[in-house]
């Protein structure tokens, strides 16, 4: 089960940190990814770390703004979220698979979901 938390309402240009929690599994043995969905648009891949933690990837529309790292001792992996824009409002999920990719598809385990609402 993945529990994801931090989202919440924060001005244009402000940082906001996401975590996702695992429990009844070990979270390091899986791929972590983070995904997003706006009303009335599909999901959307955000970014994505290996087991490790030594690969990252981000979709364009994030990169150099947003951070994904992990915890694995804390089975916790996290989305530091800065220099926010209105365009990145939405609920953003948290999944972990055993694959290595941005596709939704293969994740096999997700979060609730956590809102990030960004007002301009």
């Amino acid at each position: 089960q993945l529990q994801a938390s931090g989202g919440g309402l924060v001005q244009a240009g402000g940082s906001l940190r996401l975590s996702c929690a695992a429990s009844g599994r070990t979270f390091s043995t899986y791929t972590g990814g983070w995904f997003r969905q706006a009303p009335g648009k599909e999901r959307e891949f955000v970014g994505r770390i290996n087991r490790s933690g030594s690969i990252k990837n981000y979709a364009d529309s994030v990169k150099g703004r947003f951070t994904i790292s992990r915890d694995n001792a804390k089975n916790t992996v996290y989305l530091q979220m800065s220099s926010l824009k209105p365009e990145d409002t939405a609920l953003y999920y948290c999944a972990a698979g055993t694959a290595y990719t941005s596709q939704p598809r293969e994740y096999t385990y997700w979060g609730q979901g956590t809102q990030v609402t960004v007002s301009s």
